[in-house]
């Protein structure tokens, strides 16, 4: 058995920004880098399964390598292929929050990801790949703008921030989507497979208010934004978010935003007092 000073040192990527990549590798597949490189490295296993130094590797296991580790991966053992997106990058300013994940052993990091999770994370880094290698203008930006999609998503799967319930995720972007329509916790559990009560606990533990506070925060949000940005009706807004009563919505804008919607709408937010966490309106002057 050969000592790691007797290894092959495989090609270092020369990274300006980023260099993203997707490999479907068979059985003899392996890459040893001593001092690692000087870029971040994160591998995103897609099927079959992978090893790195001493950690195996499956489909949903997202592995992140700073600067300076080593380079010790391969397809497992006992594994017939590794399919995995990669992505070098050297990451912007403001990304290094996202790159805070818990340290195994020598150093690589892992996060794993279940289900619809690990396909948004996969289409984003398998996007990445694609404008990189596309003839689109400003392709890196975009490049760059998925693999940032792809460590937002498993930034929700990091013990060390937010650790965020795949079911939750999936209801609130099933809100996000679908904003106008029924959306009663009922019709919200069956999005997440799942008990209306325990739905309800969820939200609890993970946004700290109810499914049906939720909805209306994003509701009242939404509409804000309409008032603010647009001449549209009333009435019309009202639809938009979910309300066919303009004067059952005014009443409820009015308990968020604590003056009614053509108030806010002629005055501007100046005229909204400060809100609670809950969303609930509350006086300046209270806070003051």
């Amino acid at each position: 058995m050969r000592t790691p000073e007797s290894r092959e040192e495989s090609m270092h990527p020369v990274v300006h920004r980023l260099t993203p990549g997707y490999f479907n590798e068979g059985p003899e597949y392996s890459t040893w880098r001593t001092n690692g490189t000087t870029d971040y490295l994160l591998i995103h296993t897609i099927a079959g399964s992978g090893r790195l130094g001493e950690i195996s590797v499956g489909a949903g296991d997202a592995v992140l390598l700073r600067p300076g580790v080593r380079h010790d991966y391969s397809t497992a053992e006992s594994a017939t292929r590794w399919e995995f997106a990669f992505a070098h990058f050297h990451p912007r300013a403001d990304w290094m929050p996202l790159l805070e994940w818990p340290a195994a052993t020598g150093g690589v990091c892992v996060l794993h990801t279940e289900g619809e999770l690990h396909h948004r994370v996969t289409a984003a880094l398998r996007s990445c790949v694609r404008a990189s290698t596309g003839g689109l203008p400003r392709a890196e930006l975009f490049a760059v703008n998925s693999l940032e999609e792809a460590l937002l998503w498993l930034d929700t799967q990091n013990p060390l921030t937010s650790l965020m319930d795949e079911r939750v995720l999936r209801v609130i972007e099933h809100i996000g989507a679908h904003i106008a329509e029924r959306l009663g916790v009922v019709r919200l559990a069956e999005v997440a497979h799942i008990s209306p009560s325990r739905l309800t606990r969820l939200f609890s533990e993970h946004l700290g208010v109810s499914p049906q506070r939720y909805v209306e925060r994003e509701r009242m949000l939404l509409a804000e934004q309409l008032l603010d940005l647009t001449n549209r009706p009333i009435a019309e807004i009202a639809r938009e978010v979910g309300w066919d009563d303009p004067l059952y919505f005014s009443q409820r804008f009015h308990h968020f935003a604590g003056v009614s919607p053509s108030t806010y709408r002629r005055d501007g937010r100046l005229a909204a007092p400060l809100r609670t966490v809950e969303g609930t309106a509350t006086s300046r002057e209270t806070l003051q």
